[in-house]
């Protein structure tokens, strides 16, 4: 009988010890969760901000239709610069056009670059992108300061610039809507607002307790 009571006491230590170990390895996680937190578009350029009037164009694209950038309409817009020698700009093609499918609902994006139209035209049909406008203007990319590529502008459905920033992957494309959803100029933004107001409670918090 005091073999089985023993046993029992030492079943039970053994699961309170896994408990503690499963939220230390809990807390772990989310500090590390913190530490790598998915980086949002970095904003390179120095051209009009987030938050203000888009420059408005009214362009051909490369097979002739009338576009108009920062216009008011029933979609938001998303200026999407890039080369036909970027290779990081041929990675996020199929990315493109995946969320130009998902977001169609509120989204349209454009494509836009500068350069000789002959390149640009076959790098348009080679990689199928007729479904996308593709303006080719310098004085666009001028306009927005752009000098990195890719490099995305998000434009919502007033005409005003709501994010912007270079591009990478697919989670950095998607910040953009992030940050527009939010209403903040990007997700570090976000991130680095909320790591201060924890530290203000922090803070706070640590003077209350020196106090009493």
């Amino acid at each position: 009988m005091d073999a089985l009571i023993i046993s029992n006491f030492l079943l039970w230590g053994v699961v309170l010890c896994l408990v503690l170990v499963i939220l230390a390895l809990s807390r772990q996680i989310g500090v590390l969760y913190e530490r790598v937190a998915p980086m949002g578009a970095l904003t390179m350029d120095k051209g009009p901000g987030v938050g203000e009037p888009a420059p408005r164009f009214e362009l051909a694209d490369l097979l002739g239709r009338r576009i108009v950038v920062g216009e008011r309409g029933q979609h938001s817009q998303l200026l999407f610069f890039l080369s036909p020698t970027c290779p990081v700009c041929k990675k996020l093609l199929p990315i493109l056009k995946s969320v130009a499918s998902t977001e169609s609902a509120w989204l349209r994006i454009v494509l836009a670059s500068d350069g000789e139209m002959p390149e640009h035209l076959a790098f348009y049909k080679q990689a199928g992108l007729e479904r996308f406008p593709y303006l080719l203007s310098t004085e666009l990319g001028m306009k927005f300061q752009i000098s990195k590529l890719p490099y995305a502008v998000l434009i919502d459905e007033t005409g005003t610039l709501r994010a912007k920033g270079l591009i990478n992957s697919r989670e950095q494309l998607e910040s953009l809507f992030t940050a527009k959803e939010l209403g903040v100029a990007s997700v570090q933004e976000f991130l680095a607002a909320g790591t201060l107001e924890e530290t203000r409670i922090s803070r706070k918090e640590s003077g209350n307790a020196l106090a009493g």
